[in-house]
């Protein structure tokens, strides 16, 4: 029988999806990347917002229409555990959002004819499966590391410490020794990923263990680049900001979701309430040549006008390297999902476009200050008329821009290159390999 993997979701949720292969493989499965060849089907969904659980239910939908036998994994079946099989009954089996390895046991049932199974955890508790060997989906110049999951935050708007539990943070030296097979697969940058990566080893060590974590990375020979997503603005200590300073693996890049800047706001989305203007430009200050991203979000139930201009004029005046703004969407079971009064599609639509807009100048201006000057890329491959495409260091894969060059020799993807750049536009870098 031969098993196919569809994954849906965030960069969390693909080691995830390549660490449940890993447990098939390990078992002997036969795995096959064409769900059409198929005859069972493992689709790990997300459950994040609403948009994204209806993409994972309709791709449920399609495997059982084709035919497969579909198991679902993953935060939509943590999140509707008793509803899910009775909304879908030709399911074949069920897994959580942290059991992940549980999904070779479901399929050895299925195999041997025993019927639907549940495997869901009543109360998820995530255990990274240090025995199992991820089997990449995606294998490029970069590839994700998982240091730890679950989150021990209570925001406003968020369902995940609900569907990952608490926080829990992966040995130093199975992070190192993971990071060390990854470089010898090729792999030239590691990007660290968790809910929450400054939080990483408090629970383990008892303190922020990051800056140590990040040391210990920074001595991997043919490592080239480490990249760090999902701040959290309390943990962004000088401990960790002198690190990413002064290690020089580490990309000078900060990824810090915000979420907004209205103290009513930020109190009402459960999120620190400090001057994050104040902490950016600490952040500038300390880390010459640094790129600072964020997320923000904009409808949050009860945010009026005054505190949107609030935002408006936060994001007018730090001028973010690199920003996403998202309209808020309800969540079941989330604080936030019974506050008044809830703002109307129309206006979220609206303040969301006003705010990408004015980003949209902000990054076209920041852009400018590369022309004629040469920054360090990271080739990712090649378009269909032979421009090289590459990454800046100031660039996060699938999130931010590109860079787009000319090459008189050839080159490999993972390789650094030095890019001249000549033009730009509001996201994307043009210029030639020196």
């Amino acid at each position: 029988m031969k098993i196919a993997l569809i994954n849906h979701g965030c960069a969390k949720n693909l080691v995830d999806a390549e660490l449940m292969l890993g447990a098939l493989d390990k078992k002997g499965y036969q795995i096959t990347l064409d769900e059409t060849e198929a005859d069972i089907v493992i689709v790990n969904t997300c459950s994040f917002i609403h948009d994204a659980e209806k993409e994972s239910v309709s791709s449920i939908l399609q495997m059982i229409d084709k035919g497969k036998k579909v198991i679902v994994a993953g935060c939509l079946s943590q999140k509707y555990n008793d509803e899910l099989k009775t909304a879908i009954p030709e399911l074949s089996g069920m897994t959580g959002a942290t059991n992940i390895t549980d999904v070779a046991n479901i399929v050895e049932d299925i195999i041997n004819g025993k019927g639907f199974k549940n495997k869901v955890e009543k109360n998820p508790h995530y255990i990274y499966p240090e025995d199992i060997k991820r089997q990449q989906i995606t294998v490029g110049a970069s590839s994700y590391l998982k240091i730890g999951e679950g989150c021990n935050y209570k925001c406003g708007y968020c369902i995940i410490p609900a569907l990952r539990g608490k926080y829990v943070s992966r040995p130093i030296e199975k992070i190192v020794n993971e990071a060390k097979d990854l470089v010898n697969k090729g792999v030239r940058e590691i990007i660290l990923i968790a809910q929450d990566t400054s939080s990483y080893g408090i629970d383990l060590y008892g303190k922020q263990a990051l800056p140590k974590l990040l040391k210990e990375l920074n001595k991997i020979q043919d490592l080239s680049w480490i990249r760090i997503m999902y701040a959290y603005p309390t943990q962004m200590t000088d401990e960790l900001i002198d690190a990413i300073a002064t290690l020089d693996k580490v990309v000078k890049y900060v990824d810090i979701p915000l979420q907004h800047s209205h103290p009513r706001v930020l109190e009402s989305m459960r999120r620190p309430v400090m001057d994050y203007g104040k902490l950016v430009q600490k952040i500038r200050k300390r880390i010459p040549n640094v790129s600072v991203r964020t997320s923000l979000i904009v409808g949050y139930p009860g945010e009026t006008e005054e505190e949107f201009e609030h935002l408006y004029n936060f994001v007018k005046n730090v001028k973010f390297d690199r920003m996403g703004a998202f309209e808020y969407s309800r969540e079941k079971n989330t604080y936030s999902y019974g506050l008044k009064p809830q703002i109307s599609a129309k206006i979220k639509k609206e303040r969301r476009k006003k705010l990408m807009e004015l980003q949209q100048k902000i990054s076209l201006k920041n852009n400018e200050k590369y022309i004629n000057t040469t920054l360090k890329c990271i080739v990712e491959g090649y378009t269909d008329d032979g421009t090289v495409i590459l990454r800046s260091e100031h660039d996060a894969p699938e999130i931010d821009g590109m860079v787009y060059a000319s090459s008189a020799q050839e080159v490999v993807p993972g390789d650094i290159e030095e890019v001249k750049i000549t033009s730009v536009d509001e996201y994307d870098l043009y210029g030639k390999i020196l």
